[in-house]
């Protein structure tokens, strides 16, 4: 009987004189297709929000908790799960939460209240945290090849690209007819790329060692504390008890996880992986792509709405021309890293975005809608460009055996950022009157996070494997 240590010597040997593994191709689309399918929900939502709010009724805090809820677990649970793959295996672990995922939206799809609706999205947060690592370090595993990976990478990253871009575009289109169809459309393409995962090879474990439970709870504390805070502080003011007591229990918790990853003896992440400098930098990357991104497609739909008067549809369609440019963009972050540098295409990335963003800021209320809809295609194509080969580079830069671990970091800092910019720009458009203001104020926000972290990637330089 083969043990672990076996299996984990013949996938390295098999590396050593292939570049792909058998199955790859199955192993790649099953990725692709579920890093789609959670990408679309987090952001297909936004435009459906109004249809939400007259079905099920609830004000801009509750609506605030539908697109959170998913968020906040995603990014709450992700290093665990990162974890979670390197221990179980990826493909083991990515069928557990692809299946869990389907099962959500399911529920999701009949919830007969805001309240079973927004517990059924933190299920979902929870299915899609496990997915995320675990499709990447698939994706480690069936392409042992670096320049192969890079490939590979790019055409996983343009599956989440199509989706997130996506999002807004489905969600208009479907709360025309219903907007329950939204969670249903997950099913059949779930499904697929859970035939697919049959077809790829089984995955190694690694040792197994206790699991960080200070790790994870102070970890989901603290960050469930944190959004709790900053979504509730929109309506009931950053002095109200509950909020600041919020804040107060998301600095402990934080505090306890630290100290879980410096002196716990089976920490989670660890404080070498904490303290190197490509993670915190990658992470810090991650962190201002989606506060730019999810902030922009959660400011628009509603504005477009509100502001302009238009229909879900027509705010769905109004998103097209970021999505056709965004899913042709992403395939070329391969070919950019390599011809000009791992680097250049981060950088590029989020210049654009950045750019676009300013843009937006600047585009006067009395400016015709094309305008919104040009300036938003470099803020998608931007972050198109820079999440795959930052996330290439960080797979290059990590050992195989903490892959899992390292991308489940790098997606809880976006996960983080993501739902930062939903609750605190959530705040700033919160009271009546105050829409296109907070509109201008939001972006600016957003510009000048990505601006920070772009002047921060020229000390991006992989090191020694950690």
């Amino acid at each position: 009987m083969s043990t672990p240590t076996d299996t984990a010597v013949l996938v390295a040997d098999q590396a050593a004189v292939s570049p792909r593994r058998p199955g790859a191709g199955a192993a790649l689309g099953a990725a692709l297709l579920g890093f789609f399918v959670i990408t679309l929900d987090a952001l297909v939502v936004n435009v459906a929000l109004p249809s939400i709010r007259g079905s099920l009724g609830g004000g801009i805090t509750g609506l605030q908790w539908v697109i959170d809820g998913y968020t906040l677990m995603f990014a709450a649970l992700l290093l665990s799960a990162g974890s979670l793959t390197d221990r179980l295996g990826a493909r083991r672990t990515f069928g557990a939460g692809l299946a869990l995922f389907l099962a959500a939206s399911a529920v999701c799809g009949s919830a007969p209240d805001l309240g079973m609706l927004v517990g059924a999205r933190l299920v979902q947060g929870a299915g899609a945290a496990v997915i995320v690592p675990s499709s990447l370090a698939l994706i480690r595993e069936a392409f042992p090849d670096a320049g192969r990976r890079a490939k590979a990478i790019s055409i996983w990253a343009l599956g989440g690209s199509v989706g997130s871009a996506a999002g807004p575009v489905a969600g208009g289109f479907l709360s025309q007819v219903d907007w329950r169809l939204i969670f249903f459309v997950n099913l059949p393409v779930g499904l697929i790329a859970l035939l697919l995962l049959l077809r790829a090879q089984g995955s190694p474990r690694s040792a197994k060692a206790p699991f960080d439970w200070a790790g994870q709870l102070s970890a989901v504390v603290a960050m469930g504390a944190l959004t709790f805070a900053v979504i509730e502080a929109g309506s009931a003011g950053f002095g109200d008890p509950k909020v600041l007591g919020s804040f107060l229990l998301a600095l402990g918790a934080a505090a306890v996880f630290v100290g879980a990853q410096a002196r716990g003896r089976h920490p989670m992440v660890g404080t070498a992986l904490l303290r190197d400098r490509t993670m915190v930098l990658s992470s810090a990357i991650g962190f201002a792509l989606n506060v730019g991104f999810y902030g922009m497609i959660f400011l628009l739909s509603l504005y477009l709405q509100q502001a302009k008067g238009m229909s879900s549809l027509a705010t769905g369609l109004a998103f097209v021309p970021m999505t056709l440019l965004t899913a042709s963009v992403s395939p070329t972050a391969a070919w950019f890293a390599a011809r000009f540098g791992a680097r250049m295409p981060v950088i590029t990335g989020q210049v654009a975005m950045a750019a676009g963003l300013v843009l937006l800021a600047l585009v006067p209320a009395t400016a015709p809608t094309w305008l919104l809809v040009a300036a938003m295609i470099p803020v998608g194509a931007g972050g198109s460009l820079a999440v795959p080969a930052l996330t290439s580079l960080l797979l290059d830069h990590v050992a195989p055996g903490r892959a899992g671990t390292a991308t489940g970091v790098l997606n809880t800092s976006r996960q983080i950022g993501g739902a930062l910019a939903i609750a605190v720009f959530g705040a700033l458009i919160a009271e009546p009157g105050h829409l296109s203001d907070g509109l201008e104020t939001s972006l600016l926000i957003a510009a000048a996070a990505v601006v920070c972290t772009t002047a921060a990637t020229f000390l991006l330089r992989p090191v020694a494997r950690v």
